[in-house]
């Protein structure tokens, strides 16, 4: 029997369209679609759909509050359409951290060049969220205040944080291995924008070591994407730019559509962001900047890779391997999507698996963060 999937769409014609590709996919089934946030939220617990395929902006009730609804009455797994704008990557986040698990441009255009690529990254989706189990949405916090430039080391070992993170599992069940680090690497996709929250949050303005994120997302989306992080974490997140001299605790956050890279330059690197191979699947890639931090960083690299469709990360976490550096991926217990951890574990380049909720203490142990 296939994935279950309720289409909510003020639009006929796209509730029409996107049930059409969805059904022609034999493990797939459309079992009812919505008009507006409010039926979508009575049918989820009527029909007890797989997956949702949810519009942002619709009548009666838009789309972020029906996740709300959803997710506090019959919890689903929640792919999002969005528009390519700022006001689209915001109201995007939002549902995001309201629960949802995933997003794609409504646009199919926007999705992948080539229609028959765009009909089949959209059934790829649906049937990976169908697979996945869910996680509690994110509890969304106050805006941290921070100095009005990037901090260096001296100016963050003045500042207090103002909520120590908690004691959690990994400190009984990861001991750090006295490795000493230069930089941690992050690469993720589908489920990163809750992971990398989760993560980022918890760890501290003296956080020791600059930070590099490879997110796959539009260009549209990372300005706002660098923007919420920054707003919700002690430590500074900025959407990487060329030139960007690295910092211990900030992320850099690799510009959609773009490429992220390293060369020499201050105390710990320079960030470079090039166009790179038009016919590269991602953009950015977590292997380019995988790799680029081998060549400069060598081994005193920490490099995690978390939730995310595909494989990407794993030929950058090989080089890094073969540098000394340490890799760990994220268990598939807390995975939205196993493909790339599972990548890298299966290649048996990744020394542990660590879960989602335990990740940001195993990393603060791991690189001398607390």
């Amino acid at each position: 029997m296939g994935v279950k999937v309720l289409v909510v769409d003020d639009s006929s014609f796209f509730r029409r369209r996107v049930s059409e590709i969805v059904s022609k996919d034999p493990d797939l089934e459309v079992i009812g679609t919505a008009a507006n946030g409010a039926e979508a939220v009575k049918l989820a617990a009527q029909l007890k759909p797989q997956v949702i395929t949810m519009d942002i902006e619709m009548p009666v009730m838009d789309g972020i509050t029906a996740v709300r609804e959803i997710m506090a009455q019959t919890p689903t797994p929640i792919l999002m359409f969005s528009s390519l704008t700022h006001d689209g990557a915001k109201a995007t986040l939002d549902a995001l951290e309201a629960g949802a698990l995933d997003f794609l441009p409504k646009r199919f255009e926007d999705i992948a060049t080539n229609k028959d690529d765009a009909i089949k990254l959209l059934q790829q989706r649906v049937k990976a969220l169908g697979r996945r189990r869910l996680f509690r949405p994110i509890t969304p916090r106050p805006a941290v205040t921070k100095p009005a430039v990037a901090p260096t080391r001296t100016a963050m070992s003045v500042v207090k944080d103002k909520a120590p993170v908690q004691p959690s599992r990994a400190k009984a069940s990861i001991r750090p291995s006295g490795k000493k680090y230069k930089l941690l690497a992050i690469g993720t996709s589908t489920g990163g924008p809750v992971a990398l929250q989760r993560i980022l949050t918890q760890l501290p303005t003296h956080y020791p070591h600059p930070i590099l994120i490879v997110q796959h997302m539009p260009a549209a989306f990372t300005p706002a994407f660098a923007a919420r992080l920054n707003g919700l974490c002690k430590i500074n997140v900025k959407e990487a730019q060329s030139g960007d001299t690295l910092q211990p605790g900030c992320a850099y956050l690799a510009p959609g559509g773009m490429q992220m890279m390293l060369e020499r330059g201050g105390s710990h690197g320079r960030v470079k962001i090039v166009a790179g191979n038009a016919e590269m699947n991602y953009k950015p890639c977590v292997d380019i900047t995988f790799a680029s931090a081998s060549k400069l960083v060598g081994g005193d690299v920490l490099a995690v890779v978390l939730t995310g469709m595909g494989a990407d990360g794993r030929e950058g976490a090989r080089m890094l391997k073969g540098a000394g550096a340490t890799i760990w991926a994220q268990d598939e217990a807390s995975c939205v999507v196993y493909g790339m951890p599972q990548a890298v574990t299966a290649a048996g380049l990744s020394s542990k698996s660590i879960a989602l909720d335990d990740m940001a203490e195993a990393i603060m142990r791991e690189s001398g963060g607390q």
